[in-house]
């Protein structure tokens, strides 16, 4: 077959589609999951040595390898020891320790770049620990740190495309079965790409519109 033919994938746009929302919500809820473990790592390397060798550990264990091998371990590993998950699980799960153990660098090197003035100057006001912590550290932490938030969070999205290889019909996927029933892999996976532009953009949006809401001091509306 010559040339270029794109009607068999946009007659097939269902699938993307369906893919596109799965991978958006699959992604969500990793986000949501990995930003709360990497921000209990984070707290926790600052406990004590102990915790802190813990935590450095996980984080060492999950950046040197693959995230597909995570997967893999999390899918296939879990049910020799009985603990039987469905795709969509393992999916989440896998993501979310794999974006956490990032994320939790990110967030621990914004702690660690607050000044220690207004700290001390909280605690000389007889403020508590939880809300020293909470308005004094966390608030300009996370916004020092947002916009490299925000880039490992796309980056989580599109490590996403390899879910379809413990068999989550998210975007990758469908893209997968469109070149399958097509014969078109080209086609195909440009329609992909596009979908993937698309999400990325979105979320990048999404990201600089929470930012602005919530850190008006630090990122003023232009």
């Amino acid at each position: 077959m010559n040339g270029l033919e794109f009607s068999g994938t946009i007659s097939r746009l269902d699938l993307l589609v369906a893919g596109a929302w799965t991978t958006v919500w699959i992604s969500g809820a990793s986000m949501v999951l990995g930003l709360l473990i990497g921000l209990v790592c984070a707290v926790a390397m600052g406990v004590s040595r102990p915790v802190r060798l813990i935590v450095l550990i996980y984080i060492e264990i999950i950046r040197n390898t693959p995230f597909l091998v995570q997967l893999f371990v999390v899918y296939f590993g879990l049910p020799s020891l009985g603990i039987r998950l469905s795709p969509v699980t393992s999916a989440i799960i896998g993501l979310s320790i794999y974006g956490g153990a990032y994320l939790a660098e990110i967030i621990r090197a914004g702690i660690d770049n607050v000044p220690p003035g207004p700290i001390e100057a909280a605690r000389a006001l007889g403020m508590r620990g939880p809300t020293i912590f909470r308005s004094i550290v966390l608030k300009p932490a996370l916004a020092s740190i947002f916009p490299a938030l925000s880039g490992q969070f796309v980056l989580l999205l599109q490590s996403s495309s390899l879910l379809s290889a413990i068999s989550v019909a998210e975007l990758t996927g469908a893209g997968n079965d469109i070149q399958s029933l097509t014969v078109r892999n080209f086609e195909a996976f440009v329609f992909v790409a596009g979908f993937y532009i698309l999400l990325t953009t979105g979320f990048r949006l999404v990201f600089a519109a929470i930012a602005r809401m919530s850190f008006r001091f630090k990122y003023p509306a232009r």
